[in-house]
């Protein structure tokens, strides 16, 4: 499978996601005191894609599959083996964990062990150490897991007592959204202003409204954004309903009134504030 605010952090001036982007940090420290330079290294995909035996050209992305194809049709999941890869140092933990997003009315989903993990780094042909593969799934899970908080947050404001279910995903590595190719421009035109860096990962999540049966697509656009102090790194989620319904365009449109009012509203205040101070 992998938006709310897990950290105090600010949105970086440099992010090309301006209002409906927040900052996940990594849930595993990683700071080092042997670490031979002061300036901290920027963040990026948990997985290491420049080593000799990756891909020529191969964008970054989700380890596991979600084009559709090998899917197990009780769970919508890749069939992933939890067999030791060939030539594999020791052994990782066969244990998934559940996640917090309900699957269907029988259960949740689960996200893959640290075995099926490596075993899908492994086709890939991308070459992990296997002690990082447990850090790895930490945090590929929980980026999903900010990833669906921050579609209850969107569908609350719809219906405060709606249930939801997440009935189907895709990753969709190398394919931008028109939202990221419109900041990649932006940044392009203006590369001090806005980010240059595209999206490492993306994902169509398909919702589904118990209350109706109405399915909405959500597109996850997967950010790095600036590590925190000590090193560790920080992830940036731009979160929103696709432009494919007219409610959802209704949704995109209120939530864009709303932040740029919320945003005259405290520039008037600060405004107000100096005057008074002067």
């Amino acid at each position: 499978m992998g938006q709310s605010a897990s950290t105090h952090a600010q949105i970086p001036a440099a992010c090309p996601v301006k209002h409906d982007t927040s900052l996940a940090q990594c849930p595993v420290p990683h700071a080092s005191t042997s670490a031979s330079s002061s300036a901290p290294a920027p963040a990026k995909c948990p997985i290491d894609h420049n080593t000799k035996s990756a891909p020529v050209d191969t964008p970054a992305q989700c380890p596991i599959d979600h084009s559709g194809s090998g899917l197990d049709p009780r769970n919508q999941m890749p069939t992933l083996s939890q067999a030791p890869a060939a030539h594999q140092s020791f052994a990782l933990p066969k244990i998934r964990e559940e996640s917090s997003i309900p699957r269907d009315d029988a259960g949740r989903w689960e996200y893959p062990s640290p075995q099926q993990f490596y075993n899908a780094l492994v086709r890939k042909g991308w070459e992990t150490p296997e002690e990082h593969v447990e850090t790895m799934v930490q945090i590929h899970n929980f980026l999903n897991e900010q990833a669906w908080q921050e579609i209850v947050k969107w569908e609350k404001k719809e219906n405060p007592q709606e249930d939801l279910q997440l009935t189907r995903f895709k990753g969709r590595p190398g394919e931008l959204s028109p939202k990221a190719r419109f900041w990649l421009f932006a940044g392009w035109l203006l590369p001090s202003r806005f980010n240059s860096e595209p999206p490492f990962d993306r994902h169509d999540w398909i919702v589904k409204r118990k209350s109706s049966g109405e399915e909405v697509r959500y597109v996850i656009d997967y950010y790095s954004a600036p590590p925190e102090p000590d090193g560790s790194p920080v992830f940036s989620l731009d979160v929103r309903p696709a432009l494919d319904t007219f409610g959802s365009v209704k949704q995109r449109i209120a939530a864009a009134t709303e932040e740029a009012w919320a945003s005259y509203r405290n520039e008037a205040h600060n405004t107000r504030t100096n005057a008074g101070r002067a």
